[in-house]
């Protein structure tokens, strides 16, 4: 039986959003191999001691240790603990998750050389930063996609009566939850029953900036605060547009699986997304930040009335290939 460690930010039980660490991590301990997990801690001081600790303590009996790879303050996890598995003679797996890694590429260049050259394989979970990757001279660089097990995800037809807009992430800045706002008042100047509902745990401040532009514009919006993953999906059966406001990412899990329920998406055209999403055949795509076209696309799935229905199709045709039964054949292969 082989045996990982798995670094990264299992941090759900403090209120936050569930990680790969804890969606990857228990998938692939039901195929058979002993995780053992850094960390849960709050505190990222904290955090940092026990990911520091946790590498010593299980170096001697773990086959490989997997790190969940950012590009913002993270991205310093995966810094020291791909240090320490090099002092070890451990082999270590970057999961490379942060939208803005390609700039960590150009902008630290050194430190990047010696997390990714150094690795026994960088896995990349989309196309978007396999081929960055591959551009900067990174040879040991594999795709594995982000996965979800499609059959918790109810395929659903939608009505298309008034905009019943779902929005699912993390109240982070880089993913400009305000522009929901803002295409709200903008969509309700045609179909004034529309809503708009925010689900996602507070990240940095800008929750509080949405909360009170929202406030402010005398609009209501909904704001849930962070629901399970089965809590959500029960309350999607209720909404008809999902939409993706963000600045960068990656290959955003919960577009994914969007997607898997059947919810039409219309997202910003940024980093890893036209490497996911395909414009009038699997989503509509606007550009960063685009509140003038990001509204007309939403006033197209009311208008054009087949629309819709195959943007729905065309997605879930597409996004039957992250299924957890296909991608995992990838992983045990490479861990096996």
């Amino acid at each position: 039986m082989k045996k990982i460690l798995y670094i990264g930010n299992k941090l759900s039980s403090h209120g936050l959003t569930v990680t790969s660490i804890e969606t990857l991590g228990t998938l692939l301990e039901k195929e058979g191999f002993k995780l053992y997990f850094a960390s849960s801690k709050k505190n990222k001081a904290a955090r940092m001691l026990d990911m520091f600790y946790k590498t010593i303590l299980h170096s001697k009996k773990v086959d490989y240790v997997l790190i969940d790879t950012y590009s913002t303050s993270n991205f310093w996890y995966a810094v020291i603990v791909s240090q320490i598995c090099r002092l070890l003679n451990v082999n270590y797996i970057p999961n490379l998750h942060g939208g803005d890694l390609p700039n960590r590429l150009k902008n630290n260049h050194y430190l990047s050389k010696l997390i990714f050259r150094n690795a026994f394989v960088n896995i990349a979970p989309s196309r978007y930063l396999f081929e960055t990757f591959q551009k900067a001279g990174y040879t040991n660089v594999k795709y594995i996609p982000n996965t979800i097990e499609i059959d918790n995800y109810p395929f659903q037809s939608r009505e298309y009566d008034y905009p019943r807009l779902l929005w699912v992430r993390s109240f982070a800045k880089i993913y400009n939850p305000i522009l929901a706002v803002k295409v709200l008042i903008e969509v309700k100047k045609k179909y004034p029953n529309a809503i708009l509902t925010m689900v996602g745990p507070k990240k940095d401040e800008s929750f509080e900036e949405t909360v009170q532009f929202a406030k402010e514009s005398n609009v209501e919006v909904t704001f849930t605060g962070r629901l399970s993953k089965k809590e959500w999906i029960t309350l999607s059966t209720d909404f008809n547009v999902f939409i993706n406001t963000t600045h960068f990412d990656n290959t955003p899990v919960s577009v994914i699986e969007a997607m898997a329920l059947g919810l039409p998406v219309i997202s910003t055209n940024v980093g890893g997304i036209p490497y996911l999403l395909t414009h009038n055949q699997t989503a509509l795509l606007v550009a960063d930040d685009d509140l003038k076209d990001m509204v007309h696309q939403i006033d197209r799935l009311f208008e054009e009335k087949e629309l819709a229905n195959s943007l729905s199709l065309g997605a879930k045709k597409m996004v039957d290939n992250f299924d957890w039964e296909i991608v995992k054949k990838e992983w045990k292969s490479l861990l096996k």
